[in-house]
């Protein structure tokens, strides 16, 4: 988000072609107001409250006060991630809302930058106009003072009320505070469902001093203050004790040190998603968690299972990856040949999951060690080893993944090619009439380099079942085979080969039979 003149004449343009369909009834409150606006009485004991922060660093919060922050990640779940970057989405507030409220990547909702140009809210909308569509009984509140999340429909759509401010008009001090005491009074007064309430004044300390600076960490700490006075308002409601709340805060992008966002730092793509409520596990921090989880969380504290036609790409935060990369991360290293990577971050290593191999007999050799043949990465080590080469999109990945990189490999001074094997154990399939592979890839291809997924039956030669001769970005792949007479067992291999040229990532693999 961005307080300049500039920002609001690109919004004044785009917002007068925005168009959301109505979703029910709707009271609005703008600028001053004398009382909170009043919702329809809630109809489930299953509630939620999502809290947006805009521009909040997570790796600043520990050295905030930020009492509340901190109990929710003893009580609950926090999860950390890295965004994405152009040309998929900068690192600014429109793709970032829009992904947290939709529950879908920039490549899905359209949203690529604060024009909101390309937005496909149609076929994505917000949590809260999805739950108008499939549960329109429950009673749903807004509140935002970037005026944008409503005029352009990211947010408030759907909702039964909502709050509407100019942050950039006014400022944004007293409109989150005004927020602050709105949906306080809300919670603990009325009967609401599902509010989302977003407070916008961290990232504007942010944008003015740096995320380095104490007055954002003081602004952490009024935020935190707010957070503190929701949480004590639901524990305060008559019928708490019957009633049961989740509780979700989330960020929509990160900053640098000395202010400001947009671009491709692991700085300015920090994110995190922390949540306390049923089912979600106190003090645990995966490192499989995404942005797009927010969504799909809500909906499941609700108790309501999304129809795959909505194209999801998040899941509950409750749930973990059963990749079997993720049982690699006790083994991941610091750098050896990296030298741009802080030696701190642990997040290679070139050790195979149970019944997995990397065959190198044809690797050539030198390079760097990371990547001298398929390694096992997670993002932020990965898309540290060089920015803007769009590393920084492999979006669907979760935790650690699969990876040959014959670029970063050459960096260092080597003989040969880079040609690397990388083998599945054998899965069983006798008695079966098909088997399927899935798993997400991101794959970009120059010059001589190859990519194949081979199957080999009952051990015998390899055979060639999907060649990559063009560019994925970060997508799912299903590839089903029938089963040859006489197969009783199956294995997959992903044979790469390259010369100083691009890379490939294999992540997510499930096999199925039928």
């Amino acid at each position: 988000m961005s307080r300049s003149v500039s920002r609001r004449s690109v919004l004044a343009t785009t917002a007068a072609a925005a168009t959301v369909a109505a979703v029910g009834p709707l009271a609005t409150a703008t600028t001053a107001h004398a009382a909170p606006p009043t919702l329809p009485n809630g109809t489930s004991k299953d509630k939620v409250l999502v809290v947006g922060i805009d521009g909040l660093r997570h790796d600043v919060i520990a050295a905030a006060s930020a009492p509340h922050l901190k109990g929710m990640m003893a009580n609950g779940t926090y999860g950390t991630s890295l965004l994405y970057a152009n040309p998929m989405a900068a690192t600014s507030s429109g793709p970032g809302w829009s992904t947290i409220s939709t529950g879908v990547w920039p490549d899905k909702h359209g949203v690529k930058d604060n024009s909101f140009a390309g937005k496909n809210y149609t076929r994505y909308p917000g949590f809260l106009a999805r739950l108008a569509q499939v549960r329109p009984e429950l009673s749903t509140y807004a509140a935002v003072d970037w005026k944008p999340l409503d005029t352009q429909g990211t947010v408030t759509a759907g909702a039964d009320a909502k709050l509407v401010l100019d942050g950039d008009r006014d400022g944004y001090t007293g409109h989150d505070a005004t927020i602050a005491a709105d949906t306080e009074s809300i919670l603990r007064n009325q009967n609401p469902d599902v509010v989302f309430a977003y407070l916008g004044q961290v990232d504007i300390v942010g944008h003015n001093l740096g995320a380095a600076h104490a007055r954002y960490r003081a602004a952490i700490d009024t935020v935190d203050g707010y957070l503190g006075r929701f949480l004590a308002a639901i524990r305060a409601r008559p019928s708490y004790a019957t009633e049961r709340w989740t509780v979700i805060v989330a960020t929509d992008h990160g900053h640098t040190n000395a202010g400001g966002h947009g671009g491709s730092s692991i700085e300015e793509r920090r994110t995190f998603v922390l949540a306390q409520g049923p089912g979600i596990a106190a003090g645990a921090t995966p490192g499989d968690t995404r942005l797009v989880d927010v969504a799909a969380t809500v909906f499941k504290q609700l108790g309501i299972t999304p129809d795959p036609a909505w194209g999801l790409d998040g899941r509950p935060i409750q749930e973990r990856s059963t990749d079997p990369f993720e049982t690699l991360r006790p083994a991941l290293a610091g750098r050896a040949d990296e030298t741009g990577i802080p030696a701190g971050v642990l997040g290679w290593t070139h050790t195979a999951p149970s019944g997995w191999s990397v065959i190198n007999s044809a690797m050539g050799t030198g390079g760097v060690a990371e990547w001298r043949g398929w390694a096992f990465a997670t993002d932020e080590f990965w898309s540290r080893t060089q920015r803007d080469q769009s590393r920084e999109l492999n979006v669907r990945s979760r935790g650690v993944f699969a990876v040959a990189d014959s670029d970063e490999w050459d960096d260092k001074a080597s003989s040969g090619r880079f040609d690397s094997t990388l083998v599945t154990p054998a899965y069983a399939v006798g008695g079966k009439s098909s088997v399927t592979l899935d798993y997400t890839t991101l794959y970009r291809p120059e010059g001589s380099q190859s990519a194949r997924v081979l199957a080999s039956w009952n051990g015998g030669t390899p055979a060639a079942v999907r060649t990559y001769t063009s560019e994925v970005i970060s997508q799912p792949q299903s590839l089903s085979l029938s089963v040859p007479a006489g197969a009783t067992n199956v294995s997959f291999r992903f044979h790469y080969t390259g010369s100083n040229n691009w890379y490939w990532v294999i992540d997510g693999v499930k096999i199925s039979t039928s």
